[in-house]
């Protein structure tokens, strides 16, 4: 896979509005985001078919729970031939160690493993008050993004606005995947850390996932273009 990408969000709530968003694709096969909505709704044949109309896949599912169970998840999961999923680092650096051995397969192949480190939803107060982390909220993501890296995780889901300091910490080749963007003249809705796409590929983005952006646009083709040209440029 090429290291700087667009993924769409395709939080939809059923499979026919997802292919149906898909149809108007005549000329990309965009990778695709693939969320808890998605797959609770239509399961595992909806990530076959988009698989077969040849688009990469994120299966956002966020695993997080006792290593055994998130590694029999994972063994699960690894049969869907997705390009990347993810859990949660919150679960612990045994966590992620056993999601990795669930999902590589019998010959050593295995999708691109991330881990979450906080909800782009999530401020430092709320972090702070709520889950009560006493940190702050770069603190936090360092060291979850640090402890995916002795996991041995590909990278993390961050904000933007971190990438670059998850990249300073864990170096160049730990991956970046950023929620969080919206174009310049676009709305934040319940996001509270967020960016453009030029300015994401400026800090250190590897791959920006852009839902109601691109989803929600008159012209959803457009929007996504627009996207790739700021975000990915000349490349």
């Amino acid at each position: 896979m090429k290291k700087r990408d667009v993924i769409i969000a395709c939080d939809f709530a059923s499979a026919e509005q997802t292919l149906a968003f898909l149809d108007r694709f005549e000329e990309e096969k965009p990778f695709v985001k693939i969320g808890m909505e998605l797959f609770y709704a239509a399961g595992a044949p909806i990530v076959r078919e988009i698989k077969r109309r040849g688009h990469k896949i994120f299966l956002d599912l966020k695993l997080h729970d006792i290593p055994n169970t998130v590694k029999k998840a994972m063994a699960v999961l690894s049969n869907l031939d997705v390009d990347m999923c993810n859990v949660h680092a919150a679960g612990t650096v045994e966590m992620m160690r056993y999601a990795i051995e669930g999902l590589t397969r019998a010959d050593g192949t295995r999708p691109l493993l991330i881990a979450v480190t906080q909800l782009t939803s999530t401020s430092e107060e709320r972090m702070q008050k709520e889950l009560l982390i006493d940190a702050t909220i770069n603190d936090c993501i360092v060291k979850y993004a640090q402890n995916t890296k002795e996991a041995g995780l590909d990278g993390v889901v961050c904000s933007p606005l971190e990438a670059r300091m998850v990249k300073d910490a864990c170096g160049e080749e730990f991956l970046t995947i950023t929620p969080g963007v919206r174009f310049a003249d676009g709305e934040k809705a319940d996001q509270v850390r967020v960016t453009t796409p030029a300015r994401a590929r400026e800090i250190g983005s590897d791959y920006i996932v852009v839902g109601r952006p691109i989803t929600a646009a008159d012209d959803p083709v457009a929007a996504y273009r627009r996207c790739v040209a700021e975000f990915v440029g000349e490349e």
